[in-house]
């Protein structure tokens, strides 16, 4: 497809969306305003990917929202995605809707495993990610780098991670959403990266765990990024401590910080299970849903 044929199905796709929300009677317009700082779940880490029960137990857990993942990767040209069927896309979005949730964005979390510097076929897996975003009615995407595309343990991936964000910048800007990355680098790193791609399309999507478990200043590491580069946060840890009982974060002056900078989004919760009792969703997720809502939503 021509880039001017997809920039017309695109916006198409997008209206389209639109124009079934308002049909149903469901339109997202109709939910309440979100606060500031809505808080999400991770549908992979609640053991939902890609599932339909993923809002009802988001619902249960009390967040505002799911980050959607595209599904499993493996050895496929492109993700095991269900969302490509329309009839599947719009269960999605009713089930949200009707549950008072929003998607707050859609993830590639297959490539916390894949090289995103080396695998063949990028351009269609980038392209694919988009269309279901914006089918999705979503702005944001998240992509990690992940271990083999680790760029500072990887080094000379570099100008490959760099021009194939490069072409994934001016995909998403045709399609008018953001790409979110998460990498290893520290934030002045990271600042390198984002000017090195050059693209206002691809942000950094940041995790308060890169910094704390490498031994960085959290709040110097936000101001660094500043409220412009960041799109979107994992606001967790790893897994060991619920965030109310972390001795390596203080959340009030985390909300400090980045009240302090201008920033607000969603805050999406990936870890920080219970080390003792690591599988009980409800009740790892929950505490820190509750957690984070009674600081950063408050009054």
């Amino acid at each position: 497809m021509d880039p001017m044929s997809r920039r017309r199905w695109l916006a198409t796709t997008a209206a389209s969306v639109a124009a079934a929300r308002v049909i149903s009677g469901s339109a997202t317009a109709a939910l309440p305003p979100l606060p500031r700082f809505p808080v999400g779940v991770c549908d992979w880490m609640i053991l939902k990917r890609q599932k339909l029960g993923a809002f009802k137990l988001t619902a249960d857990i009390g967040a505002d929202g799911v980050e959607v993942d595209m599904g499993g990767l493996g050895d496929r040209p492109t993700f095991d995605n269900k969302l490509t069927d329309p009839a599947v896309r719009d269960q999605f979005l009713n089930e949200a809707e009707s549950l008072g949730l929003r998607v707050c964005s859609i993830a590639m979390s297959g490539f916390y495993a894949q090289s995103f510097a080396e695998r063949e076929g990028i351009a269609r897996v980038v392209q694919d990610a988009i269309d279901t975003t914006v089918a999705m009615g979503v702005t944001t995407i998240f992509l990690p780098l992940g271990v083999r595309s680790d760029l500072v343990q990887h080094p000379d991936l570099r100008p490959a991670v760099v021009a194939r964000l490069q072409d994934a910048g001016k995909r998403a800007a045709d399609a008018g959403v953001v790409i979110g990355i998460e990498s290893a680098l520290d934030a002045a790193g990271e600042v390198k990266l984002l000017d090195d791609i050059g693209s206002p399309a691809i942000r950094s999507y940041f995790n308060f765990a890169n910094a704390l478990q490498n031994g960085r200043d959290l709040h110097a590491e936000i101001r660094t990024l500043g409220a412009d580069r960041i799109c979107q946060i994992h606001a967790s840890n790893q897994d060991k401590f619920w965030l109310e009982k972390d001795p390596q974060i203080d959340v009030p002056a985390v909300k400090k910080t980045l009240d302090e900078i201008g920033w607000h989004g969603w805050l999406v919760i990936e870890r920080s299970r219970d080390a003792n009792d690591g599988r009980n969703v409800r009740g790892n997720f929950g505490a820190n849903t509750r957690y984070l809502k009674s600081i950063f939503q408050a009054g």
